[in-house]
């Protein structure tokens, strides 16, 4: 018999929800955003949001910089100071489910301690994954993934990455040299896909997403065979919004 407090309907409090959503948004931008993108982003009128998040900074757990809210020392307490690490099954299994819906392989990369570490690859049989020929790790300008972890650092950070790990053309379709590479950069925008053809390995086109989580550098990939490189804008579209769903939820989150 189903009783009447199984069945009640839980007491849910419209400012906290509405002030998680804020947080939400506020940790998909590791250099911050302006409160009208957050309050666009969190589905919230602006004047609901500029009054959540000036008592979130006021709290604490928000600060203001140069006209974009951050995460606050009040927020770092609650989990260390750092992002949550995600669990190993976790981040395997969203790969996985991914890679099969899209029909592509998926890959995640984080940009850790001065090194492009690849965290995870999901493929299978009829859509197998790039090989790793040359070391993903040394030849970031080479692939999607490294130049998407790149663009997203300093210029000081690049010049030492690329200290360590000098451009070198892989195929004939590679970019030459540091300066050229360092041009291609800074002419891209952060926030939008990049696209690699047969620059790391001849047949193959990719294109990479920026992830972000706090602090994080991180970047996911789709790759697919040259004959396939109509697919490729909608394969990467697809990713974005299957991550930002995930982020969003709190369900995947990426260790810094």
């Amino acid at each position: 018999m189903t009783t009447a407090s199984s069945t009640a309907v839980p007491t849910l409090i419209g400012s906290v929800q509405r002030a998680l959503r804020l947080m939400e948004a506020v940790g998909a931008h590791r250099e911050g955003a302006p409160a009208k993108q957050l309050a666009r982003e969190a589905g919230l009128l602006l004047p609901t949001a500029y009054h959540l998040l000036r008592t979130l900074t006021h709290e604490g757990y928000l600060r203001r910089e140069n006209g974009v809210f951050l995460f606050g020392a009040a927020a770092e307490k609650l989990t260390g100071g750092h992002v949550p690490a995600a669990r190993p099954g976790v981040i395997a299994d969203s790969l996985a489910r991914w890679a099969d819906h899209i029909g592509a392989p998926v890959y995640c990369a984080l940009y850790r301690d001065g090194e492009i570490e690849l965290v995870a690859v999901a493929d299978n049989p009829a859509t197998p994954a790039v090989r790793e020929w040359a070391s993903f790790r040394e030849t970031g300008h080479a692939h999607a993934l490294g130049q998407c972890l790149l663009v997203q650092l300093d210029e000081r950070a690049r010049e030492d990455h690329l200290d360590r790990y000098p451009v070198r053309p892989l195929t004939r379709y590679s970019v030459r040299d540091r300066e050229a590479f360092l041009d291609r950069l800074r002419s891209m925008k952060r926030t939008e896909p990049v696209i690699e053809r047969q620059e790391y390995a001849l047949g193959t086109v990719c294109a990479a997403i920026p992830i972000t989580v706090g602090p994080a550098v991180a970047a996911m990939a789709v790759s697919l065979p040259l004959e396939e490189e109509e697919r490729l804008h909608a394969a990467i579209e697809q990713l974005r919004c299957e991550v930002t769903t995930f982020l969003r939820s709190f369900v995947f989150s990426i260790s810094i």
